[in-house]
């Protein structure tokens, strides 16, 4: 990227972010007419809580990790509450403007308006307080074991019952460290997995600096191999450096390709796919379906691993029997979901078209804000069985 288009989105942040803290400091402190020194402090509190949002990005290339966590935390809590307090904010100007056109017929007096005005500031501050606590507590627990059983028509009667773990979106990097992946390690090892998938989005950040984070990856158990495939955050932190380091350290990077696994003389297809984004990076990526699953066995069930759920016609276009992906996060922070969905055909949950499925986890991590609001993170164990009459 050049120099020049570095300024302009850099410019384009700083606009953004200022635009936005100068709505929220109209609506929470000028509008409701908060007295001195109340005023002030509360003021420049906000400067400080918009300048944390671009430190957080910026530190850890200017100081050593354990410095650099505290203000990321600061900065990424922050962003998140932001967001919850904009969309409350911007549910209320609709009655703040019904009001406004109340107050103009019957000549309400301004005293009123501005006891209007402190409602919504009041309302909306400590509805979002409340949610960013909810939303916190949500990331930050343990991640929990969803259990979902998947029919497939193909599936011999030999492979009843294979376990498949998905692991996604873990976003190993400024609030996620070692201990985390620790803890999603001794979860998978517990649950007796066949088949270990991670589906991308697995790290922000380089090798050099989460390295020794995602290493305990190697250790999950799975008697018929664990794999990987890209999502778009590998793209932004160095993908070849990163698929070098999981293959090193035991994980089966998939790019466009597919294995035979075979259990009790039975087998099935397990495919993979670079990311949708990733021919925007070069150097010979980018997804191809027809070469991911050319010279496969029909008769045979095929299991495929893509980052982002709209991979999903092209997979129903080549008989694909069921596809697992990740990336939407569930939506993560509600109501961000509805947004979601413009740009993906599905955000959570099993689904199915014709003789295909796919399986969109609402992810093990989380990025950007460390919130969750009712989109709580997933460890997926699928169990396959035959479908009945197949």
């Amino acid at each position: 990227m050049s120099l020049t288009r570095v300024l302009i989105f850099l410019g384009i942040i700083v606009g953004l972010t200022f635009a936005l803290h100068y709505y929220l400091w109209a609506r929470l402190i000028r509008d409701p007419g908060l007295p001195e020194p109340w005023r002030q402090i509360a003021t420049v509190s906000l400067i400080l809580l918009g300048l944390s949002i671009p430190a957080s990005m910026l530190v850890w290339r200017v100081l050593p990790r354990t410095f650099a966590i505290p203000i990321a935390w600061v900065g990424y809590v922050w962003m998140g509450a932001m967001f919850l307090t904009l969309v409350l904010l911007w549910g209320g100007e609709l009655a703040r403007w019904g009001w406004v056109k109340y107050a103009h017929v019957m000549a309400v007096d301004a005293g009123r308006r501005d006891f209007l005005a402190q409602v919504l500031a009041g309302g909306a501050a400590t509805m979002a307080l409340a949610l960013s606590g909810w939303g916190v507590w949500s990331a930050v627990r343990p991640v929990e074991v969803k259990r979902l059983t998947v029919r497939l028509k193909k599936l011999p009667e030999a492979l009843q019952g294979l376990r498949l773990v998905q692991l996604t979106d873990m976003h190993v990097g400024p609030t996620i460290g070692r201990n985390f992946v620790e803890d999603i390690v001794s979860k998978v090892n517990g649950l007796d997995a066949d088949i270990v998938a991670i589906t991308g989005d697995l790290i922000d950040g380089s090798v050099e600096e989460l390295g020794d984070a995602v290493r305990p990856l190697g250790r999950i158990r799975s008697k018929l191999g664990t794999y990987f495939v890209t999502g778009n955050h590998e793209y932004y932190s160095g993908a070849d450096d990163w698929l070098a380091f999981l293959f090193e350290i035991g994980l089966r990077p998939l790019r466009n390709e597919h294995v035979e696994l075979g259990v009790n003389g039975a087998s099935i297809h397990v495919a993979g796919v670079d990311d949708w984004t990733a021919h925007q990076f070069g150097n010979g990526h980018g997804a191809d379906m027809t070469r991911a699953l050319q010279g496969r066995d029909d008769t045979k069930p095929v299991v495929l691993l893509a980052h982002q759920p709209v991979h999903f016609d092209q997979a129903r276009e080549h008989g694909v029997d069921l596809q697992i992906s990740g990336h939407t996060h569930g939506g993560q922070i509600f109501p961000f979901g509805f947004l979601t969905r413009l740009v993906q055909p599905f955000v959570s949950g099993l689904h199915k078209r014709g003789d295909s499925q796919i399986y969109v986890s609402s992810g093990t991590g989380y990025w950007g804000p460390p919130m969750r609001i009712a989109a709580p993170a997933e460890i997926t164990l699928i169990e396959l069985e035959r479908e009945s009459g197949a």
